[in-house]
């Protein structure tokens, strides 16, 4: 009981607070002393203690924080000073202290008193969650690293370790000393060392110190949190840092790019030989040699040490990649086994043709491919960190990876005793074919099933957005082919004349128009999201080049073998056509075959048309995207783009003289957008928006039946390229005429005409559609295009633009569109001897009154009936005859 009572008195100040947390003093004591006793003579002999907040200083004065202690209804009271501090302690109250600044001289006196102390943004932050005080035996001043565990490597001055593990404290954070799997940051001054070493094998991200120094300038933001990954990115450890590297083999580009590379990843260049290098990274395929001793404290590695570093985005053990030299005693045996120039050359020679004559019959008499070397299999040791490789024969270690990627060929086959020339074909299209589905493989467990995994060290390489757009359909194409694969395999190994090989592309028909089509139709898609990654992502680019050095992909691209897929049905006809022609008429087989042939022309057929689809509507929405206010009803499935014209307007409508207009041609409508002009104080696009802003913006979208007549203006001194549509809307009494001027140089205007005029015959449903044309002069219809492009041109339109603005900025009235149309109406009707409506008498007052209103009188309204008066007499001389 004595225990008891002695543990009561020294922690009853801190302990009951939080009953269920104990102090890390408290723990000191053993666990025997701790629970002596029952719990009931616990609650009857130790007292209850209120936690009880006592505002220092400033910290009284903020609202805020009263307001937010009020919200969590926790007593509290103010301190002015530290004379108050005896007045204040009680036995009833276990005193919190809420500090404004943890670096004055008030914090340092309260915390040699062992007082329990916490920052303005711990009380704010419960206050907003709606959660208890957190309990800490330490100083808290927020909790941007709650629940961090972190570890330091690397530092050799003690204060700066020690101000460190100090922030660190204040914000929540715990300090070990010796790294185990609990630690979720280490903090590194080096790249070397054993913990440095552990962080990287288990995939724990290493940080800079200035990551403390800049959360800590971030403690009173309430929401933030250190370990948030777009601001601990900013601070993790490159890969190279602490690094001077040499590159040794590589051509100028490459050399470039590795260097430009190593300083973005936080290293530095030096040229082959400088005693300051630390690494010398060497291209072991082109270099046999090293032109120098390197000392003891250079590692020479291979070049996938480099691009490994970057993909982990950590530096990588040097020891796993050190450079062999090629002039070893065993090397130089070998080299001389297979040597011509010796004296006894002749001998070797024959023994060597003697040996590829073997290879060869070996090679003719097996319908199998044959087997990859074992080395093949995993191109790095077996404790590196990058071992992501996987040939067909080891996807046992990805178990989402098709099962068909593992079944092995059989190793016997029974051969005919004469080889006729339909086995021959029939051979080599199950090695094509066995050689595509190890391709399919290579792709989906060296490049797909690696960016797939969870857990990979640095974060994902790619977003699986991305990941979808590259690979596409591969996996499903991998399946259907290994089917037709295995199907073939059985027909060569039971081979008999009479077998149907067509019956298996027969089957297999359906799933190959179901697999290829997305792929196929989004394979440009695919390449460009691979180059754009590749340049914007250095991981991945470290990825592609680690990958294309491993054997399975014969030195190849990922975008090379990607195109394998659209090349190979046209190759399975090819042969297919080619066993056709070796077949007997008599054989089965040749229909079968005829018919397989024609399956395949329609799958392509499908497959093409299906893209072309695809491209047409990829076409509309990039128009929607373009033209700002584009109408929704232009997305629709019958409708396709067909041409995009670069124009200038020379008329009144449907814009200004002078403005740059964009006719994009469809098969049944017109859009008309014209240049967009700059707006000040635009909304800008939200964070992560890639696509550009609308440089057009939408006029009209006309339905090509409204179309009448084109114009083909003829060419004068002054009109060049120049044409015009005869329009009439449905909610226009009479003919309007649009001209343009051409400016697009790579098409023709006779070719473009031709070509609207086409598909407003077929909108319109006419045969003849060469009638539409007319040819016509310029001044039947006042069309010219002089000085259009001159600087008194471009500044009489950017005045009008200007005086348009300021003309509707301060207007008193702004006259509906709907309105002004119903007085020109008006004004025609007048004139044509009708009397107008009570409406339009309306509308008339209301234009004359807003003219009253300005002060002076509106020319333009004025000379408005008149310009059209004058415009349709114009019109209607020039067009009686071809309407």
């Amino acid at each position: 009981m004595a225990d008891n009572s002695v543990l009561t008195s020294t922690t009853g100040r801190t302990s009951l607070a939080d009953s269920s947390i104990f102090d890390s003093k408290v723990t000191e004591i053993s666990k025997e002393n701790v629970f002596i006793g029952s719990a009931s003579y616990v609650e009857e002999e130790m007292p209850q203690i209120e936690t009880r907040m006592i505002l220092v200083q400033e910290a009284g004065k903020q609202e805020e924080l009263i307001k937010a202690l009020k919200e969590i209804k926790v007593p509290f009271v103010k301190m002015e000073s530290l004379e108050e501090l005896e007045s204040l302690d009680s036995p009833e109250f276990e005193n919190v202290f809420i500090v404004m600044d943890f670096e004055d001289s008030v914090f340092n006196e309260l915390h040699k008193t062992d007082y329990r102390i916490i920052g303005p943004p711990v009380i704010l932050n419960c206050a907003q969650k709606g959660e208890p005080l957190p309990f800490s035996c330490r100083p808290l001043y927020c909790t941007s690293m709650m629940n961090l565990v972190l570890c330091f490597t690397g530092f050799r001055k003690k204060e700066e370790l020690v101000r460190l593990v100090t922030l660190v404290h204040h914000m929540g954070g715990v300090i070990r000393k010796d790294f185990n799997s609990k630690v979720t940051h280490l903090v590194a001054n080096c790249t070397q060392g054993e913990k440095f070493r552990i962080a990287v094998s288990l995939g724990t991200p290493i940080m800079k110190s200035e990551w403390i120094y800049k959360a800590w300038e971030r403690r009173n933001e309430q929401d933030f949190f250190a370990s948030v990954d777009d601001f601990r990115n900013e601070f993790k450890v490159p890969p190279f840092q602490d690094c001077i590297l040499s590159f040794l083999g590589f051509s100028d580009e490459e050399k470039t790019n590795m260097e430009e590379m190593t300083k973005m990843q936080g290293g530095n260049c030096f040229p082959v030989g400088d005693e300051r290098c630390t690494h010398l990274v060497v291209e072991e395929n082109v270099v046999k040699e090293l032109p120098f001793e390197p000392s003891k404290k250079l590692y020479v590695v291979k070049q996938e040490w480099f691009w490994g570093s970057i993909q982990m985005d950590a530096r990588a053990g040097e020891t796993m990649y050190l450079y062999e030299k090629a002039n070893t005693p065993e090397l130089k045996k070998s080299v001389s086994l297979l040597s011509l120039n010796t004296p006894n050359s002749n001998r070797k020679r024959r023994r060597l043709k003697e040996t590829l004559a073997q290879l060869s019959r070996e090679t003719d008499m097996s319908p199998f491919p044959p087997r990859k070397r074992p080395s093949a299999e995993h191109s790095l040791s077996i404790g590196s960190l990058l071992d992501i490789s996987n040939t067909p024969e080891s996807s046992i270690n990805y178990g989402e990876t098709p099962k068909s990627c593992t079944k092995s060929s059989k190793n016997s086959t029974p051969v005919p005793l004469k080889q006729s020339a339909r086995w021959q074909v029939a051979k080599e299209l199950y090695q094509t074919e066995s050689n595509y589905v190890n391709i399919l493989a290579t792709i989906i467990q060296l490049f797909q099933v690696p960016l797939e995994e969870e857990g990979q060290r640095g974060g994902p390489i790619l977003a699986p957005e991305e990941i979808k757009t590259i690979f596409g359909s591969i996996p499903d194409i991998f399946d259907v082919h290994t089917k037709i694969k295995d199907d073939l395999e059985d027909l060569i190994v039971n081979w008999d004349e009479s077998k149907s090989i067509g019956d298996i592309f027969l089957k297999y028909s359906k799933d190959l128009v179901k697999t290829y089509p997305p792929f196929v139709n989004f394979f440009e898609m695919s390449k460009e999201t691979i180059i754009k990654c590749e340049k914007q992502k250095p991981r991945f680019h470290a990825f592609l080049k680690i990958n294309q050095a491993k054997p399975e992909c014969g030195r190849q691209s990922l975008v090379e073998l990607l195109i394998r897929p659209v090349q190979r049905l046209p190759s399975v006809a090819l042969l297919l056509n080619d066993l056709k022609k070796h077949t007997a008429e008599d054989n089965p087989d040749k229909s079968t075959l005829e018919k397989a042939i024609g399956s395949l022309k329609e799958v392509m057929t499908h497959i093409n048309e299906d893209k072309r689809k695809t491209e047409a509507q990829k076409q509309i929405f990039d128009v929607v995207y373009e033209v700002d206010g584009c109408p929704a009803n232009l997305l629709s499935s019958h409708r396709s783009l067909v041409q995009r014209v670069e124009t200038i307007s020379l008329g009144e409508h449907p814009c200004d003289r002078g403005e740059q207009v964009t006719l994009f041609l469809f098969n049944d409508c017109l859009e008309i957008a014209r240049k967009r002009h700059k707006v000040i104080g635009t909304f800008r696009s939200p964070p992560g928006h890639t696509r550009p802003p609308a440089s057009l913006k939408h006029i009209h979208l006309m339905p090509l039946s409204q179309i009448k007549k084109v114009l083909d203006i003829r060419e004068t001194e002054d009109c060049h390229n120049a044409f015009a549509l005869l329009v009439r809307p449905p909610t226009e009494r009479a003919n309007v005429l649009l001209s343009f001027q051409m400016t697009s140089e790579e098409l023709p205007k006779e070719n473009w005409l031709k070509m609207l005029c086409r598909h407003v015959a077929n909108t319109i449903c006419k045969a003849d559609a060469e009638n539409l044309i007319y040819s016509a002069d310029p001044e039947s219809f006042e069309v010219n295009t002089k000085d259009m492009d001159s600087t008194l041109s471009r500044a009489s339109r950017a005045i009008k633009k200007t005086s348009k603005k300021v003309t509707r900025a301060f207007s008193f009235s702004k006259t509906p569109k709907r309105a002004l149309r119903r007085a020109l109406m008006t004004s025609q009707s007048s004139v044509e001897g009708r009397s107008p409506s009570s409406n339009d008498k309306h509308v008339m007052s209301r234009l004359s009154s807003t003219s009253s209103l300005a002060g002076i009188p509106s020319p333009s309204l004025v000379s408005l009936p008149s310009f059209f008066e004058r415009r349709s007499h114009t019109l209607s001389r020039s067009t009686t005859h071809l309407i």
